[in-house]
C-alpha cells in the first residue's frame, strides 16, 4: 500500500502541470474530485460500510474535506501554474515535517524529540534552496507565489493527518475517504462558479486523460490507501509516504516535461529526503525495546 501510493501521488504532480495548461485549478479540482468521487460510489455501492450517525462526526468530515482535499488540491493546482511539477513534488514532500510538529501538539503519542527537531532543519533548508533558484531567476512575483501556496497545502495535509488521527479513529476509512472527498468535490464547483471557468470543457484530449487519472488513481484509489494506512501506521509514518514524491515527482518532470534540474532542485530534494529520513529513523536497539514494551 504504502509504495503504491507513493507511485500514484509521486506521478500526480506531472498529470496536474499536464492539466494546469487548458483548465484553471478550480475547474481541474472540480473534475478531478467528481471522477474520483464517482469512483468512490462504486467500491461503497460494492462495500456498503456503515455511515456515522452523530452530527458532531458528519461536521469533522466536512472539516476534513477542506482541508485535506479541496484546498490543498487547489493550492498545488494554482502553484503548478508558475513552478515545474518536480518543485512541487519536493515542495509537497514537507508534509511529514509540519506533521511532526503538529503531532506533537495535539496527539499524545507522538512526541517531537530532537532528532526530530534536527531533521526539521534540514528539511527548511531544502526548501531555501528551491526558492534561491526563483531569486536568482528574478521570478520573485510568480516563482515565490506557487512555492508558497504548495507549501501551504502541506500545511494543510498535515493539519488534516493529525485531525483525522485524533477524531476519527472509529470511523470506516473507506467512509473519510468518501464524504470528505464528496463535501470537497461540491464546494470546489462552487467556488469554481465564481473564479474558474467551469463551463468550458477541455478540447485536448491529454487532458481529460490526466484528470481521469488524477481522479480515479489519484483521489479515489490514493485515498482508499491513505486512510489505511494513517490508522494501521500513526500520522507521522503515514505522511512518510511524502519520502517518495520527490523520486517520482523529479524523474517524471524531468524525463516528459523537460524541467531543469539544477543543482537548487537536487540539493533541495536531498535535503528534503535526508529530513524525512532523519524524523524517521529508529535505531535497531531502541526499535527492538520498543516492540518489547
Amino acid at each position: 500500500m504504502f509504495v503504491a501510493l507513493g507511485l500514484i501521488w509521486g506521478s500526480s504532480f506531472l498529470w496536474i502541470k499536464v492539466a494546469i495548461q487548458e483548465v484553471d485549478a478550480f475547474t481541474l479540482v472540480g473534475w478531478r474530485l467528481l471522477f474520483g468521487t464517482l469512483g468512490m460510489v462504486a467500491v461503497i455501492a460494492i462495500r456498503r460500510p456503515p455511515f456515522p450517525r452523530g452530527k458532531s462526526i458528519w461536521l469533522a468530515l466536512v472539516v476534513l474535506g477542506i482541508i485535506n482535499t479541496a484546498l490543498p488540491f487547489v493550492l498545488i493546482s494554482w502553484g503548478e501554474k508558475s513552478i515545474d511539477s518536480a518543485v512541487a513534488s519536493v515542495l509537497n514532500s514537507t508534509v511529514p515535517l509540519f506533521t511532526l510538529v503538529l503531532a506533537h501538539l495535539f496527539l499524545h503519542d507522538e512526541p517531537i524529540t530532537a532528532r526530530k527537531a534536527i531533521g526539521l532543519l534540514i528539511g527548511f533548508g531544502g526548501v531555501l534552496a528551491l526558492m534561491a533558484r526563483d531569486l536568482e531567476a528574478g521570478n520573485l512575483r510568480a516563482g515565490i507565489l506557487g512555492q508558497a501556496a504548495v507549501l501551504l497545502a502541506a500545511v494543510s495535509y498535515a493539519s488534516a493527518s493529525v485531525f483525522a488521527r485524533r477524531t476519527m479513529r472509529e470511523i470506516s476509512p473507506l467512509v473519510q475517504a468518501f464524504v470528505p472527498m464528496a463535501f470537497a468535490d461540491a464546494i470546489v464547483w462552487t467556488a469554481a462558479t465564481q473564479v474558474g471557468d467551469p463551463g468550458r470543457l477541455p478540447a485536448i484530449p491529454i487532458t481529460w486523460v490526466a484528470l481521469l487519472w488524477l481522479g480515479l488513481l489519484g483521489s479515489c484509489v490514493a485515498y482508499l490507501l491513505y486512510y489505511n494506512l494513517l490508522h494501521a501506521v500513526g500520522a507521522t509514518r503515514a505522511v512518510m509516504v511524502t519520502y517518495m514524491f520527490p523520486v517520482v515527482g523529479v524523474a517524471l518532470g524531468v524525463l516528459f516535461l523537460d524541467e531543469l534540474a539544477d543543482w537548487h532542485l537536487l540539493v533541495g530534494a536531498a535535503l528534503v529526503v535526508v529530513s524525512i529520513a532523519v524524523v524517521n529513523w529508529r535505531p535497531k536497539v531502541a526499535a527492538v525495546v520498543a516492540q518489547a514494551d
